[in-house]
């Protein structure tokens, strides 16, 4: 907590200070005023001493208010500012992490960390901007002048404190940990709510509705069933603390009576003294809010820092080299390749070897798991290898920044994944240089175009979240565009033609190689019609490569690739 607080400006923050200080001194000094214009106004029936007491009470009250505002200013100020710097450093920290970091959090926690917790950091650093110097200081201040107007009355206190001090130790005891609680069981209800709505279609498909909803009242009872609790003990602090204060009236009334029948105390030093009491009292349920609050805020704070200091498991060098295009003279080599995924002790991929050139095409086929996707990850380096090498066009791709290395690889991953705009800003997420030429040059490239010209606006039709308003080869086409538009040396399809029917994806694949003369392509394939006119073929299985040819050589040889292709064959008989 103390490491994100830091973050707040030091100038805004002795602001706070300062009209906080004038707030309290001007909050102090009213009682002492009234007991004057009860001692020396009323009691001697001074009437300009009563106004003229009057109009300096109403300035220090003027000034009270002034200073709680600027005060209130600077503290939600500085809090919300705390707040956009940690969702911007978040943000961007998960966005520069490798894919570990999204495997190891989760997306729901880390929606949940980068907006409830931040929000959480955010409310403890206003009231620690307001509290933190109020309560202390008008704790001393008030304990101070009360002694002055009557020192035998103070011993009130000392049967009172040690109780609020008790009532606020048994709170947070009980409190605190539910409240860290709470900020996991929001995460699960998150995750709940998200798989939900990702998965609706599947979820209605296999009538699992009621199950969901089960899954889902499971999660927000026992997160409605903690908050309820920890609420409820917190909210019985007030009427508590209401109770005491109430008591401690009665007692300083009770013996200021009898120190005023014997003419020790004064009546005006009797409310004043009182007044000073609910100060105290005040600063003790304000010390209470804090410590109920602050443990729920470094629970957050702990949450958020997990994620800032997280490990960056794919580093860029110190000193990089330069990755260029080269054209014609592409290249992309494996030697050696082993991968093995964090806590596994099997390895992914082992011994991986291939070497293919501009105008080429390498297709990776195998069975499920056999760490195809796995292969095609590693060339943008999403994923760091255990031992061997990746060379693109002369370079380790270790020896280059990842910014440089994605700039000469179009990607299309498994799962189609459009954004939120218009078709030609999605098409340009590949190269926001590109012209409306281009962009159309892909999408006939793509077999896109044909469809995207049916529709009403063209290129600039509404796509929605995720691209929900397309089916799925619409979006595999529009996703494959996306990356072909980028021009670059090396294009990976991984698995991206399985949504299309046969025609189709015979017609990409003749347009892929006819116009990407120059670029390598490496093509992930469930069909071996696919693959079938690739220049090399690795047949993988469970990591390793057991095959790696032509069609025919692999047709001839190799008894995994036969059976593939055997298996295919009478899938399409039956059909």
């Amino acid at each position: 907590m103390i490491k994100l607080i830091k973050r707040v400006s030091l100038t805004s923050a002795i602001m706070a200070f300062a009209f906080m200080i004038v707030q309290v001194i001007s909050d102090l000094y009213l009682p002492n005023l009234t007991s004057n214009i009860i001692n020396d106004g009323v009691a001697k029936g001074d009437i300009d001493y009563i106004w003229s007491t009057g109009i300096v009470m109403l300035g220090f009250s003027l000034l009270s208010i002034v200073a709680a505002v600027g005060n209130t200013y600077y503290a939600t100020k500085e809090s919300q500012k705390l707040g956009q710097k940690l969702r911007s450093d978040v943000y961007r920290k998960v966005e520069q992490s490798s894919i570990k970091t999204f495997d190891k959090y989760g997306t729901a926690s880390l929606i949940t960390r980068t907006t409830n917790d931040i929000n959480q950091v955010a409310l403890v650093t206003q009231m620690t901007l307001r509290l933190m110097i109020n309560a202390p200081i008008t704790l001393l201040g008030a304990s101070f002048l009360a002694y002055q107007k009557d020192a035998e009355l103070t011993r009130v206190f000392l049967v009172v404190i040690p109780i609020m001090i008790t009532v606020i130790g048994v709170i947070m005891y009980l409190a605190v940990p539910l409240f860290k609680s709470m900020q996991e069981k929001t995460d699960r209800l998150n995750l709940v709510f998200r798989e939900n709505l990702t998965g609706v279609r599947v979820v209605r498909a296999f009538n699992k509705t009621k199950y969901e909803e089960k899954r889902f009242d499971e999660a927000n009872l026992d997160f409605t069933t903690t908050a309820i609790k920890v609420n409820t003990i917190v909210s019985s602090m007030m009427p508590i603390m209401t109770l005491i204060m109430s008591g401690t009236t009665v007692a300083i009334t009770w013996f200021g009576a009898q120190y005023i029948s014997e003419m020790q105390l004064e009546v005006g030093n009797l409310i004043a003294f009182i007044t000073y009491a609910m100060q105290i009292l005040f600063s003790f349920m304000m010390f209470a809010m804090l410590f109920v609050m602050i443990p729920r805020g470094e629970a957050s704070a702990k949450r958020i820092n997990e994620v800032l200091e997280e490990e960056d498991y794919i580093l860029d060098p110190e000193q990089p080299e330069t990755l260029t295009t080269k054209g014609k003279d592409a290249t992309l080599v494996f030697k050696n390749v082993d991968y093995r995924y964090a806590g596994a002790e099997k390895r992914t991929l082992e011994d991986v070897n291939f070497e293919v050139r501009s105008g080429q095409t390498v297709a990776i086929i195998g069975g499920t798991g056999s760490g195809k996707t796995t292969l095609v990850n590693l060339i943008p380096r999403l994923y760091d290898i255990e031992a061997g090498e990746i060379m693109i066009n002369g370079h380790n791709i270790a020896s280059v920044t990842q910014k440089n290395l994605r700039e000469v690889i179009g990607f299309v991953p498994q799962k189609a994944v459009l954004f939120t705009g218009t078709i030609r800003e999605n098409i340009k997420y590949g190269n926001k240089e590109a012209t409306d030429e281009e962009i159309w040059q892909a999408l006939t490239t793509a077999q896109a175009r044909e469809f995207v010209e049916s529709l009403p606006d063209g290129l600039d039709s509404h796509v929605e979240q995720g691209g929900g308003n397309f089916s799925g080869g619409q979006k595999q086409r529009l996703a494959i565009a996306r990356a072909l538009v980028k021009k670059s040396d090396i294009f990976v399809f991984d698995d991206s033609f399985s949504a299309l029917d046969f025609k189709t994806d015979a017609n990409l694949r003749q347009a892929l190689k006819e116009d990407l003369t120059q670029g390598i392509l490496v093509i992930v394939a469930q069909r071996v019609s696919t693959v079938i006119d690739a220049d090399t073929i690795l047949v993988l299985d469970e990591g390793k490569v057991v095959g790696q040819g032509t069609h025919e050589e692999l047709l001839a040889s190799n008894e995994t690739y036969q059976e593939i292709v055997s298996s295919q064959l009478r899938e399409e008989d039956l059909a």
